[in-house]
């Protein structure tokens, strides 16, 4: 996995404009012209970074997959599970907190994704989840696994909220909210 904004940082401050302009004008709503403007340039240079509006978000989501999913592996192999979740719950609420239009993109936009890259988005995801999946395991061995991913699936739905959720309180106090409420919710 590279990491977009260390490999090129033009395409990196590319990627930031158009996750702002998708979350507030929707993908559909935004053109190449808007995003250009956004960044000072004329809508054709885009075209010198990516083919289109399409590859724009189709790498816009694969990044922030890998990143979720890479992030997610070196925090689950911490041996004692419960610090395991503590610091998987830490990661993804500091992301969420960090990246309200990515989370809005991400939620809104996938189905723009050409075909091959939605696939990636979905099977990266998928290997997330699992990682959660494999830490509430090792934490509630008798919990059957359905429930341990329908808990998982819910518990990002809490955390995902954030675009909506996180404007009435401070980041550290919605941190803390975040992690406690998703902690229940896997641990009940």
């Amino acid at each position: 996995m590279t990491d977009v904004s260390t490999a090129n940082p033009r395409r990196a401050e590319i990627l930031a404009a158009a996750a702002e302009l998708f979350a507030r004008r929707g993908f559909h709503g935004t053109s190449i012209g808007d995003l250009g403007r956004a960044l000072g340039l004329t809508g054709p240079a885009l075209y010198r970074h990516f083919r289109g509006k399409e590859a724009v978000l189709a790498e816009m989501l694969v990044d922030i997959s890998e990143r979720l999913r890479a992030e997610g592996v070196r925090r689950a192999a911490a041996p004692d599970p419960s610090a395991a979740l503590d610091a998987l719950l830490d990661w993804h609420i500091s992301f969420a907190l960090d990246n309200p239009a990515l989370i809005t993109v991400h939620e809104r936009e996938l189905d723009n994704v050409p075909e091959p890259q939605r696939h990636q988005v979905r099977r990266v995801q998928r290997g997330y989840v699992e990682e959660w999946v494999g830490v509430l395991r090792r934490l509630r061995p008798d919990e059957p696994e359905p429930r341990i991913r329908a808990a998982v699936h819910a518990c990002f739905g809490l955390l995902n909220s954030t675009p909506y959720s996180a404007a009435g309180l401070d980041r550290p106090a919605m941190a803390e909210l975040l992690h406690t409420m998703g902690r229940a919710a896997l641990v009940c």
